[in-house]
């Protein structure tokens, strides 16, 4: 005879979850993730984009300044070349060497001078793409080691990852696309190239710097095409990388907020000072107007305060019971006049004086309270 055993299996329902604990990624990046991702550097940009400009603007520079940079690099050539007889005919080792290492840092200083307004070109037209991309907000802490990178599994995660498939595409795309374009190009030049050896060098060096050039700008512009589809698809990457999964939002919104429970606990302290303020404030009042048994409501006049009387107190059955309860123990004059209760309680709230409407019904209530307190 065979015996039966229940078998109990605890499963973890998180590991059908899709994206991990939370559920799938479905919620809006709320402002406080957006902002956290900024201050951590993490921003929608395309590197493509910037190189494009960049290669644009550069070679923009050089076909309007071309003549002038190729006069200046044959100036520092004839200025290098005729100092390189007193460089040879220097006596000893030594001093042959200093004199040839002299020649060429002034040649390479010469040429960096020529560079330099290329280079800041560069810079400056990079630090504008990046800046019209994602506004300035400088950190460094994209620059700060982590170690997580350095796990060798997380390392080969990302190497197959689908971001790294989209860089291949990219990359195949950009080759393809540049291929194309200077086959083409070069195509088109062929028999203008052929006639190279015919023409002065000088002639031959500006030609093929036109060619070059305008082969450059061409693949710049196909480039500048391949960004700005970048930077699309970079803005929609990190908008579905930043949603957030709904105990994502709820998590924020406690850490933010707070707990709504401690929140509770708190308003409710502040509910019972308020209470306790308001009762402690009814023996000091010159009347309470009641319903008589579902409101009542104690008002105070003090000309040197406000213009009109102040509701100081105010409270719907045991609320009002427990203020009448303190208007006898303290001998406050209670009157009962059921619409004027009520317009009190809809209408004025505690610390506020009555409207204008009001003043006249007030005034025959506190005249009558006034007159009771003559007789006593």
């Amino acid at each position: 005879m065979t015996q039966e055993k229940d078998v109990l299996l605890q499963l973890n329902l998180q590991f059908f979850a899709k994206d991990g604990p939370g559920g799938e990624k479905t919620e809006e990046p709320t402002a406080k993730k957006l902002s956290d991702a900024r201050s951590e550097g993490q921003v929608a940009k395309s590197r493509e984009l910037g190189n494009a400009l960049g290669l644009i603007a550069l070679f923009l520079v050089l076909k309007f300044f071309m003549r002038r940079f190729s006069d200046n690099f044959m100036g520092v050539f004839h200025a290098v070349y005729a100092k390189i007889p007193d460089v040879v005919d220097t006596v000893g080792g030594e001093a042959a060497l200093r004199d040839f290492s002299a020649l060429l840092r002034f040649g390479i200083q010469r040429i960096l001078i020529i560079l330099f307004p290329v280079f800041l070109i560069g810079v400056l037209v990079a630090f504008t793409v990046d800046l019209v991309q994602v506004k300035w907000k400088p950190t460094t802490k994209p620059l700060r080691p982590k170690f997580s990178k350095l796990n060798p599994i997380s390392g080969f995660k990302r190497f197959f990852s689908k971001e790294k498939v989209v860089e291949l595409l990219k990359a195949v795309i950009k080759i393809l696309l540049i291929g194309y374009v200077a086959y083409s190009t070069l195509l088109k030049e062929s028999g203008l190239l052929f006639l190279l050896y015919n023409i002065p060098l000088v002639q031959s060096v500006m030609t093929m710097g036109n060619i070059a050039i305008n082969l450059g700008l061409k693949i710049s512009m196909i480039y500048l095409l391949v960004g700005f589809a970048d930077l699309a698809y970079q803005k929609w990457k990190f908008h579905e990388d930043m949603k957030m999964t709904k105990q994502e939002v709820k998590d924020e919104w406690k850490n933010t907020e707070g707990d709504p429970q401690v929140k509770s606990k708190i308003r409710q302290k502040m509910r019972e000072a308020s209470m306790r303020r308001m009762m402690a404030s009814v023996p000091e009042a010159d009347v309470v107007i009641t319903n008589p048994t579902h409101y009542a409501v104690a008002l105070k006049y003090d000309s040197f305060v406000a213009d009109a009387p102040i509701v100081t107190a105010k409270g719907q059955d045991l609320l009002a019971k427990r203020i009448k309860d303190i208007a006898r123990e303290n001998r406050v004059e209670i009157v009962e006049n059921k619409p004027l209760a009520r317009m009190l309680y809809h209408n004025v709230e505690i610390g506020e004086m009555i409207p204008p409407e009001l003043y006249q019904a007030v005034a025959e209530v506190l005249a009558f309270v006034y007159n009771l307190r003559q007789i006593s």
